[in-house]
């Protein structure tokens, strides 16, 4: 810094009518300050000669020039390994943009990512430049028009950041934090449409013509625009006004711009709490590359800019801002490695093909699912099949099929429906869950919103969307609104949510499973109807779920005893182990859990094998003829149909069988268990309810007679009346039940008054 110590001295003359200043533009820039300019005198000053403090300042902070040649060094002659240069490869494959790791820019030079971090505005642009210097040097002469080589022109080469550093929570974004590199992580739950952005403005001064170009703030910032114009006017030559400048909009110079709104991923939101919302900007190669529902970490500066639509009482407060963030780098989370990054250990996936190749794995695997509930050993395996997944799969001709399984719970109250559904929420990669009375169709999918500020419309993802790649759970799906629950149909088959409103026509991604408890209509499940009238769901929504589980609350001297034992035991140890404080061990084994899920669902996708296939093809059939013969000996189809969805349904459950093995090959057995699991759910719920006994015995045909004779044809009779009487006479009341329901399906009597009145048909 100190080569120019015998420079040649300056001479500055200066002169009391004009005021010139001419100095030798050195390779640093300094200030001098002189008192007593305006005296008609000559001074001169050794332009390198300078206090030592001065020199030591402009050594600590090396200048523009410096940084851009090490940009541009680094750009040149970084190496991944020998002779490998990713960065000088990857900018003659994509001319346009160059993602750049920090970590790489640290190992190459220490400083660089300090400076880049604490003023990112002012460093990037330095960083593009060099970029499209580079990208200029390394490509070849082109040939003009006229047929001579000349230089390639000079394309702008936009900078992508990324790191491996961890994302700060959107919550502890403050002050301290504005004009610095950041990192958070979230959800997209909107998306505007692409605007042009100017990136220098192109002025005409209004009374003498001349022109000029402002460069406009990056991001949402606005061009700054001077208030006088710098023509010297000639002798008669009227003077510019004060803001003379026009703006040229067709001559100024754009980029693509789109603004994104950011949400807290729903797992790191405070219980009770609302999710935090950041706005996003986007530009150039950015652009429209995201859809509402997916789920992002990005880098970039945290921004400030003017609110245009702030109330009234902000309006006047110049100094209050609203932040934003000027994206600089994208991390699509896609849905294989669908929470964060799925960056396991050597130690951990050693652990888990350890685990994969023990016997008993699946078995372990269903002790561990909701280890408090007591029994339903067939729920806590269907739980499992849902939890991993079978394979999603691509065709040929773009057909998807999709890979995740669907499960109702329907049945009595306190059968820890509820419980299940709770303990998936916590278990799953991703989740959401919702109640079925406070969710709403646009809740569910997707919503139309206007922008309050630019009057257009965007669209935010529900539930279903942001669940995507995971679990959604609806609980009390009964008391869904029925054109609430048709919203969730494709979403449950296609795994998309089409959305054609206030001229909005898309397709979002919803590759959901969906896990429901739902009631029977009366509360409780009663035997003594017919299953139709016990699952009082739609056959089209019953098709698209994989298993139906009836979950009964048995009366049984010697099952509730084990179950109120377990239950008191539950409620005592808890006590004990948050008091110890040896409450340490249950997060890790729940975390275990969740890590080998996700291992499994990102590494492994198993297909059937050749004798799977076919012992699954006669399996289906077998089902069909089954299912047939129940309707031609009861005259009506089952509540629960069985369809080609079931036999999918079937090769899911093996899929996933399989894939909790870590075995890409689902076998024989991995079907015969999925056949048994299919048989003790969707199938014994086609079967359940009176259907089965329906069988007219003696005792029936013999309460039936006394039946008719006393209700008359057109007589009414309240129905606990009628059985008290018979009662009496010594017929079982069930038997008068049963007979009852056998003459209301010939349609002999009818009920009236919610069923308590019995009148005799024609």
């Amino acid at each position: 810094m100190r080569a120019h110590k015998f420079a040649k001295p300056t001479l500055t003359f200066s002169f009391p009518s004009q005021k010139r200043i001419s100095a030798e533009k050195e390779s640093e820039s300094f200030s001098v300050k002189m008192s007593g300019w305006d005296e008609g005198a000559v001074y001169y000053s050794d332009q390198a000669q300078f206090p030592e403090s001065g020199s030591d300042a402009a050594a600590a902070t090396p200048s523009r020039h410096t940084i851009l040649r090490k940009f541009k060094e680094f750009i040149r002659s970084f190496e991944a390994d020998k002779n490998v240069f990713p960065y000088r490869e990857s900018l003659i494959d994509n001319p346009k943009s160059l993602l750049v790791h920090l970590e790489d820019l640290l190992a190459f030079d220490t400083e660089l990512p300090s400076l880049l971090r604490s003023s990112p505005s002012d460093y990037l642009p330095l960083f593009e430049t060099a970029a499209a210097e580079v990208l200029q040097s390394l490509r070849l002469k082109e040939q003009g028009e006229s047929g001579e080589m000349k230089e390639p022109e000079t394309r702008e080469v936009q900078i992508l950041l990324s790191s491996k550093e961890d994302p700060v929570s959107m919550r502890l974004l403050g002050a301290q934090y504005i004009s610095k590199l950041i990192k958070i992580a979230g959800i997209t739950i909107s998306a505007s449409r692409v605007k042009a952005k100017a990136t220098y403005v192109s002025l005409v001064c209004k009374n003498c013509q001349s022109t000029r170009e402002v460069p406009c703030r990056p991001g949402l910032g606005g061009a700054i625009v001077p208030r006088s114009c710098d023509h010297v006017p000639q002798t008669g030559e009227e003077p510019c006004p004060i803001d003379p400048w026009i703006v040229v909009p067709d001559k100024s110079k754009y980029v693509d711009q789109q603004t994104l709104k950011l949400q807290e991923n729903p797992e790191d939101v405070p219980t009770g709490e609302l999710p935090r919302n950041m706005l996003l900007s986007v530009d150039r190669n950015l652009v429209q590359r995201i859809v509402p529902g997916t789920r992002l970490t990005i880098i970039g500066i945290y921004s400030i800019f003017q609110a245009a639509n702030s109330s009234a009482s902000q309006r006047g407060a110049v100094a209050i801002r609203q932040p934003y963030i000027r994206v600089v780098g994208i991390e699509e989370i896609n849905e294989s490695s669908s929470r964060g990054h799925a960056a396991f250990t050597i130690e951990e996936v050693e652990e888990f093909k350890k685990f994969a190749s023990r016997t008993d794995a699946y078995e372990v695997i269903c002790s561990k699912i909701a280890p408090s509930i007591f029994g339903e050993e067939n729920v806590k395996k269907a739980v499992a099949c849902l939890l991993f997944g079978g394979s999603r799969k691509n065709l040929p001709d773009g057909v998807k099929l999709r890979g995740d399984i669907n499960v109702l719970l329907l049945g009595d109250p306190s059968t820890a429906k509820s419980q299940f559904l709770k303990f998936v929420e916590k278990t799953a990669p991703v989740a959401v869950y919702t109640s079925g009375k406070g969710s709403s169709a646009a809740g569910l999918t997707a919503s139309v919103i206007r922008d309050s500020s630019t009057r257009e419309f965007y669209l935010e993802g529900g539930a279903m969307v942001l669940a995507d790649g995971g679990v959604v759970c609806i609980d009390e799906f009964d008391k869904m609104r029925p054109e609430d629950r048709v919203a969730i149909h494709e979403a449950m088959e296609q795994q998309t949510i089409s959305i054609a409103k206030a001229g909005i026509t898309t397709v979002l991604n919803s590759r959901t499973s969906v896990l429901a408890a739902a009631n029977p209509p009366s509360g409780r499940y009663d035997d003594l109807k017919t299953a139709q009238e016990n699952i009082d769901l739609q056959t089209t929504i019953l098709s698209r779920f994989d298993l139906i589980f009836i979950v009964k609350d048995k009366r049984d001297y010697g099952r509730d005893k084990t179950i109120a034992s377990h239950i008191i035991r539950v409620h005592a140890s808890a006590d004990r182990t948050s008091s110890n404080g040896r409450a340490q061990a249950p997060p890790k084994e729940e975390n275990w859990l969740k890590r080998y899920i996700q291992y499994c669902r990102t590494e492994c996708h198993p297909r059937l094998s050749e004798s799977a296939s076919s012992r699954l093809q006669n399996e289906y059939v077998r089902f069909r003829q089954d299912m047939r013969k129940q309707a031609n000996e009861t005259g009506e189809a089952s509540a629960v149909p069985i369809t080609v969805r079931q036999l999918e349904a079937i090769i899911r459950l093996s899929e996933s069988l399989a894939k909790m093995k870590m075995s890409h090959v689902a076998t024989e057995a991995d079907v015969v268990e999925a056949v048994n699991l299919f048989k003790v759910s969707t199938v014994e719920a086609a079967q359940s309810g009176i259907n089965q006994q329906v069988t007219l015995t003696p005792e029936i045909k013999q309460a039936e007679t006394q039946i008719k004779r006393r209700l008359g044809i057109g007589m009414r009779i309240s129905e606990r009346k009628l059985i008290d009487e018979l009662s009496r006479m010594g017929l079982n009341e069930s038997i008068v039940r049963r007979a009852l329901i056998v003459m209301h399906q010939r349609d002999e009597i009818d009920y009236k008054h919610e069923r308590r009145v019995i009148v005799r048909k024609v």
